[in-house]
């Protein structure tokens, strides 16, 4: 969120919150972007919140139809869409005690550590796709498996069984290169890599079951991101102390210092993150339809950018921090509704279910073949 503090915007964002100008450490005097400092970093960061909703739903589909294990969807039900609000609100008030009676310097290097390695796995994940495709074919490429097991003989139980090949070693050892420039230096373009990738991994692979359910969850966060933004100074406080790449930066004043910029916007994930799943659940429902048209895909992707836009030009004209969720919620869900309502699909749009993939029987009776050979072997 934002804070006015005479001519310049001074704070930093946390999760489901937009923000604007970021104090620079050593500055005596408070830094006030030009216009073309402020264009530049605010188109960046929509041009970035867009690309992980839009590629982060393309790869949702082909997820969903997924028979590997590494890449099965999470799905979202309507009580988990429930509890999140309170989970969230329980967590960020835990992190504000964390930070006023423990040591902000401790408290950040185990949340660098943390998100060290959750965004090597994110960023490797991301790439994995585009390594396919740009893979020399005359290099081999060879197949490994990372297995643990616990016990022996029929107690014998898998606790990790990861197969991965050359490809995701490849990506994996840049991800780590990348993991490590931002442990040491946290610069915003390796946050950003993080930032990209934990925003597309989380619209790839969080499915909601249910329009219901995205309604009931964005509607529940919708409340949660207004108050504490104007409720509290809680998010403020825990965004000031939180150290890890759960936000999009680009510096406003990137025109005048290159890439050693130091005065930020920002923008949290969690305002690509819940509006990309409900989008991304909107492109699978096009798909189910089987009319070769994405057309609640673009009204919701469109009415993203509407709603985007409008929270920076209120809170770039007010100078006061503006809850992103209080504008992307009523355009995201308002637009698409319309939309269904005007072409008579209301209610097929509620009435679309998604649920795991059943076996079929060719499937089972080769599960039952194998079951069989291994109680004849033994």
């Amino acid at each position: 969120m934002a804070e006015t503090g005479g001519p310049a915007i001074t704070d930093s964002a946390l999760n489901v919150t937009l923000n604007d100008t970021q104090e620079a450490a050593n500055a005596t005097a408070k830094f006030v972007a030009t216009p073309e400092g402020t264009a530049v970093a605010y188109g960046s960061l929509v041009i970035m919140a867009l690309l992980p909703i839009f590629f982060g739903a393309l790869r949702s589909v082909n997820c969903a139809k997924s028979k590997n294990s590494c890449d099965m969807p999470e799905t979202i039900t309507s009580r988990d869409a429930a509890r999140f609000p309170i989970i969230a609100s329980c967590t960020l008030f835990g992190l504000y005690l964390f930070f006023k009676i423990f040591s902000q310097e401790y408290i950040n290097l185990l949340l660098s550590m943390y998100f060290f390695i959750l965004g090597i796995l994110a960023l490797s994940h991301t790439l994995s796709p585009a390594m396919n495709k740009i893979f020399p074919a005359n290099i081999p490429n060879k197949q490994y498996q990372l297995l643990f097991t616990q016990g022996a003989g029929e107690t014998k139980e898998e606790i990790v069984n990861y197969e991965f090949d050359t490809k995701d070693m490849i990506c994996l050892g840049f991800s780590s290169v990348v993991g490590v420039w931002y442990l040491l230096k946290k610069h915003w373009i390796a946050n950003n890599l993080f930032g990209l990738a934990f925003a597309l991994n989380g619209v790839e692979l969080l499915h909601l079951n249910n329009v219901s359910t995205g309604c009931i969850l964005l509607g529940g966060l919708f409340v949660y991101d207004v108050f504490w933004v104007f409720g509290t100074n809680v998010m403020v406080t825990v965004a000031k102390s939180f150290e890890a790449p759960i936000k999009l930066v680009f510096p406003q004043d990137l025109l005048e210092k290159g890439l050693a910029a130091n005065n930020f916007a920002m923008l949290g994930l969690g305002d690509i993150v819940i509006p990309g799943i409900f989008i991304a659940l909107l492109l699978r429902f096009d798909v189910s339809l089987k009319k070769n048209s994405r057309t609640y895909f673009y009204t919701s992707f469109l009415a993203y950018i509407l709603g985007l836009g409008l929270t920076i030009y209120i809170m770039h004209t007010f100078k006061h921090a503006q809850p992103a969720l209080l504008y992307l919620v009523p355009a995201c869900i308002g637009l698409p509704v319309f939309v269904a309502v005007v072409k008579g699909e209301l209610t097929d749009m509620f009435r679309y279910e998604e649920k795991a993939d059943l076996p079929d029987a060719a499937t089972l009776d080769e599960t039952k073949d194998d079951l069989k050979e291994t109680k004849k072997e033994q």
